[in-house]
């Protein structure tokens, strides 16, 4: 079973992190959501966070953690909440399980089909060697070559744990990333669709959801909504969580 949080009591919320995140990222979030009368479930995929590592890693897969937690958790219509690549699990479980699913948002990610775009990122991590038991002062001196952008970096560095005293270790699955990394960029299936609200949040500076694109999110999600948050990137949660906020909830209410 994948690791979750809980906050609050209610209808259930479920929020589903970016690929290299984790639940953690949604606390703040997870606190305010609670406070509007939601029970706010937020899961660290598998390979993420908290959750148990595997070598199986795919939409697919993510999918059944998913529904397998919601009959663990007596969840049966839930409102969903996904960003990025867990935007892209949303968006699956409520084509192939429509009935679970009440209301679906999916901030700043598309159906279509994504080319490898992490590589700089991938990168980065592979150059840190644990076994010399470097400080987090030091991985992230050694980040910063391949990921320059101050908050990317900040992302990443809260995957970073102790083991034990003096031994620091990612808690993703990065050798499962490094050879299934193809998996994150996966098209929805051609002809699924999902006919109850969806709301779609991209950024404003971001070029995940482009306006050429909308005519296939149609054809999957005919009763879609599109907001724009200006001024803000991939991360558009983070970078302006008032506005996240208040689009959220005013879908979801």
């Amino acid at each position: 079973m994948v690791f979750s949080r809980i906050e609050g009591e209610g209808k259930p919320l479920i929020i589903l992190h970016g690929f290299l995140g984790m639940s953690d990222n949604w606390k703040s979030f997870g606190a305010l959501y609670a406070a509007e009368g939601f029970q706010v479930h937020m899961l660290d995929l598998r390979n993420h966070g908290r959750s148990f590592h595997s070598d199986a890693f795919s939409y697919e897969i993510m999918v059944q953690d998913v529904v397998d937690y919601c009959a663990a958790h007596a969840i049966q219509n839930t409102a969903i909440i996904g960003h990025s690549m867990g935007g892209k699990v949303a968006m699956l479980l409520a084509v192939k399980y429509p009935d679970l699913v009440n209301k679906l948002l999916v901030a700043d990610i598309g159906p279509k089909y994504y080319a490898p775009h992490h590589q700089d990122i991938l990168a980065g991590l592979n150059a840190i060697d644990f076994t010399v038991k470097p400080d987090r002062a030091t991985v992230e001196e050694l980040l910063y070559p391949y990921i320059p952008d101050f908050g990317t970096r900040q992302f990443l560095m809260k995957n970073l744990y102790w083991i034990e005293p003096g031994q620091l270790a990612f808690r993703f699955n990065l050798a499962v990333f490094n050879s299934k990394i193809n998996e994150i960029g996966v098209a929805l299936p051609e002809g699924s669709s999902f006919a109850k609200a969806t709301l779609f949040i991209r950024g404003g500076n971001s070029r995940y959801i482009l306006d050429t694109d909308l005519p296939a999110i149609q054809q999957h999600f005919p009763n879609f909504k599109l907001a724009t948050i200006p001024n803000v990137g991939h991360w558009l949660h983070a970078e302006n969580p008032k506005a996240f906020l208040e689009e959220t909830l005013h879908f979801l209410k």
